[in-house]
């Protein structure tokens, strides 16, 4: 491993100061759900409508995100990310505040606070090739992806947190101040507005964005993986039941965290001097997923599995992010990540479902089996798509297929 591609990042003005702001803005609104599913449930006294509650504010963000990405990238992110995010704030405190006796408005309300999500993440990842190029981006992406991983860990268990020592209406309340001054102070680092380059050709609409012979294969693949994890997520919580232990799946997540974060940060260590393929790295993810659904009988065997997978996990999410963001023209970076960010929303919300009834219908084991194959689905997808070139840079591939 070579630690310079790390160093470098650290002396890159701007770099450190954009990643701990996104971070900072990032972990509030994960935080926020724990909070909010104890709200529902203690207002409607079941965890039904917690459900339901939850549903219609992922509903609300995967429809919203792609149009605050595309105005985005039309009006400057800046406006953009602090306007949602003071909006996103407000609805919070108003879901937080409302009577337990007015539950079935509490759907309604946390739709709109999920459509003023801000756009952190798509404006975030749209910054890298400004900013960073060369062998840098590869790091600055599995930093990003590695980042993430610690969110999802770190975000629920604040909200657990919260409820657990405070309330649901004072959780919620913490969230919404936070993420107002943290998304402020990330807005503040955007672009107040984004100049257009006359030379790259018009601004591609959405469908020429998203209908398009190498990015399409790359948002078909995202949705399945992220489908996958949706589907492997809710089979460690089905080991940990089957097992009377309800801290396993608890544990199982974060092994995988773990492991994640592992191959994230030796990923951005690689020295990066030769030709990379994507539909590799996620053909080894689909290989190490399918050890996994013969050691669902041990734990232990079991978490060593998902360390295992795990570790392919930032490295194969980092190397999407670096190919859909060089394969798309610099004026649409931010709307493309936003279509992503969409597709994920929906990806995880189907493969939780479908999870749920395959493992009711043929076993725990089966939600891996699942996962499987759509990495595999998600491998078939990517075959076509342009490997990662050392000498590749964003602007280049940009203006290759901005016509």
């Amino acid at each position: 491993m070579d630690l310079t591609a790390y160093r470098d990042l650290w002396k890159t003005q701007g770099v450190m100061a954009l990643l701990a702001s996104a971070l900072i803005a990032r972990l509030p609104v994960l935080a926020t759900m724990v909070p909010l599913a104890f709200l529902a449930k203690d207002a409607a006294g079941n965890f039904g409508w917690a459900g339901v509650v939850a549903g219609a504010y992922s509903v609300g963000t995967a429809f919203a995100s792609v149009i605050w990405s595309r105005m985005a990238d039309r009006k400057g992110a800046r406006k953009v990310v602090i306007g949602t995010g003071m909006a996103w704030g407000v609805w919070m405190a108003v879901l937080a505040l409302l009577p337990y006796s007015w539950y079935r408005l509490l759907p309604v309300a946390a739709a709109l606070a999920g459509v003023f999500v801000a756009p952190v993440t798509s404006a975030l990842r749209a910054n890298w090739p400004r900013i960073v190029h060369g062998s840098r981006l590869r790091a600055v992406y599995s930093l990003d992806a590695t980042a993430q991983e610690l969110l999802f860990v770190f975000g629920p268990m604040l909200g657990a947190i919260m409820v657990s020592f405070a309330s649901p209406r004072a959780g919620l309340l913490a969230c919404a101040v936070t993420a107002a001054a943290a998304i402020w102070w990330f807005g503040l680092s955007q672009q107040s507005g984004v100049p257009h380059d006359e030379e790259a050709g018009p601004r591609p609409t959405a469908w020429q964005l998203v209908v398009h012979p190498h990015r399409t294969p790359i948002l078909i693949a995202w949705a399945c993986l992220v489908m996958g994890f949706a589907s492997m997520s809710l089979g460690m919580v089905a080991v940990a039941d089957e097992h009377g232990n309800r801290l396993i799946a608890g544990i199982l997540e974060t092994v995988a965290a773990v492991g994640s974060v592992t191959g994230g940060v030796i990923n951005g260590a690689l020295p990066g001097g030769r030709t990379s393929s994507v539909w590799r790295r996620m053909l080894l993810l689909a290989a190490l997923v399918a050890v996994c659904i013969f050691a669902t009988s041990s734990v232990v065997a079991l978490a060593i599995g998902m360390f295992a997978a795990g570790c392919m996990i930032a490295p194969t999410v980092a190397a999407l992010y670096e190919r859909i963001g060089a394969l798309t023209p610099t004026s649409a970076h931010t709307e493309i990540f936003g279509w992503a960010q969409s597709g994920g929303m929906v990806g995880s919300a189907v493969g939780s479902a479908v999870a749920g009834a395959v493992v009711e219908a043929f076993g725990v084991r089966y939600a891996w089996v699942l996962t499987a194959g759509l990495t595999v689905l998600a491998t078939l997808s990517l075959l076509r798509v342009p490997p990662h070139r050392p000498l590749d840079t964003s602007a280049v591939d940009g203006a290759a297929v901005a016509a």
